[in-house]
């Protein structure tokens, strides 16, 4: 199934991905060789750290492996025209209540970041708004009640 993702995420994830394998696998190897050279590994703390790492390091490689060949980049820029809340837009929004406004891009799970305003595609205020155009009011399901925001503006940056 693919995963979508922003070709700015893809980046980030690819960079991480030759991180690993470039830095931090080779590091962690002569970590564990240097331990090796102390001697008795059964009580060997600095061995026993240096494999957990290595273990670690090897999962995520798999795992950013495996999600790189599934990738579906999709380039905010080329959805220039669409008119509606889609997948990677950024949107602004408006508490009703409040008159607060909010401004944040969608992206895949394994992009998002809220410090940064960008929120994850799963999450319950992009679902409500996928779909949308500018003017629509879209329900949020939130553990205090249900929210209700304007959609102010649609960018595909």
């Amino acid at each position: 199934m693919p995963i979508p993702i922003t070709v700015r995420g893809a980046q980030l994830l690819k960079a991480e991905l030759n991180r690993l394998k470039t830095q931090d696998r080779p590091a962690v190897v002569q970590a564990i060789a240097e331990a090796r050279e102390k001697g008795d590994l059964s009580e060997n703390a600095e061995y026993d750290a240096a494999r957990e790492s290595q273990a670690f390091i090897e999962g995520r490689i798999a795992e950013l492996e495996s999600k790189i060949s599934q990738f579906q980049i999709i380039d905010p820029a080329a959805l220039e025209g669409t008119e509606k809340v889609v997948f990677s837009a950024t949107v602004t929004i408006e508490d009703v209540e409040t008159g607060i406004q909010q401004r944040f891009q969608i992206v895949g799970n394994d992009e998002s970041d809220t410090k940064n305003n960008r929120i994850s595609i799963a999450s319950p205020i992009a679902r409500a708004m996928i779909g949308k155009t500018i003017g629509d009011v879209a329900e949020v399901q939130a553990p205090g009640g249900v929210s209700e925001y304007e959609i102010i503006d649609i960018e595909y940056i």
